[in-house]
């Protein structure tokens, strides 16, 4: 079970299916200050490790997504904190793709920066039609070299260096075109809409989606031949899982599969 804790940044919703992770700092935009980086990752790996819920949405309070890095902490630090702050940054990117729960983002007016990266970095992105997008780090002299590893693998070479280089906004609508988002509705269905996806996924079967979860990332960066090599092994593994027997089965006799996770 996952054990009962109060955060200071976040605010965390289980017991079923879907687990909601709401970024709870409206008055900073949902900044990721240090601690709050360092909750969120805690509160990641506990839904990963408890294995309660198929899918975890992550979401904010207040007017923003997220508005990136809490620059109020980053004036006249030492070297090692920056290297700290970017470590911890870096390890919550790869908490969210090494979670074997798929993360939905619900994003609401602005990702910007680290916040941006945050979306790019979750399996899947509903936004409302006003949200938008920016790395803007080019405009106050700090490249968005982090938020960089997230966009580029989400949208098209040409479109990731055209946002780095120029740190403008791109819409929702242009942000689902250039597939950084994966559905654009209403500013009062964005809830409901990401909802209805996470329940969609926790139809499956949840050991299932967790590996192939794994695997999509795995052979992302493989040569053809070698991610070919790859999934064959996996998709092998898969078919010996009792609820790939159950799930073809159930298939073929027209019913609805029972699901044990082995």
């Amino acid at each position: 079970m996952l054990r009962e804790r109060t955060y200071e940044h976040i605010l965390y919703e289980g017991g079923g299916d879907v687990a909601l992770v709401t970024m709870n700092r409206p008055k900073k935009r949902n900044a990721l200050s240090l601690d709050h980086m360092q909750e969120l990752i805690a509160c990641l790996k506990e839904i990963g490790e408890a294995g309660e819920s198929s899918v975890v949405i992550l979401r904010g309070n207040g007017p923003a997504f997220c508005a990136g890095h809490d620059l109020s902490e980053m004036i006249n630090r030492e070297p090692a904190f920056y290297r700290r702050l970017f470590d911890v940054c870096c390890e919550l990117m790869q908490t969210i793709q090494s979670l074997p729960q798929p993360v939905v983002a619900q994003v609401h007016g602005i990702a910007t920066a680290a916040g941006c990266q945050l979306a790019a970095t979750c399996d899947l992105v509903v936004a409302s039609e006003e949200a938008r997008f920016a790395c803007p780090g080019v405009k106050i002299g700090l490249f968005c070299s982090t938020p960089m590893v997230a966009l580029s693998r989400a949208v098209g070479q040409k479109k990731a260096m055209e946002m780095l280089l120029t740190g403008e906004f791109i819409s929702a609508e242009e942000a689902l075109a250039e597939g950084l988002v994966n559905k654009v509705v209403p500013v009062d269905e964005v809830e409901s809409e990401t909802q209805a996806l996470a329940a969609k996924i926790a139809e499956a079967s949840p050991l299932v989606v967790g590996v192939g979860k794994q695997a999509f990332y795995r052979q992302l960066e493989m040569p053809t031949d070698q991610a070919y090599a790859y999934t064959k092994e996996v998709m092998s593994f898969n078919a010996t899982f009792a609820d790939a027997q159950e799930g073809m089965c159930a298939f073929l006799e027209k019913r609805s599969p029972e699901w044990k996770s082995r």
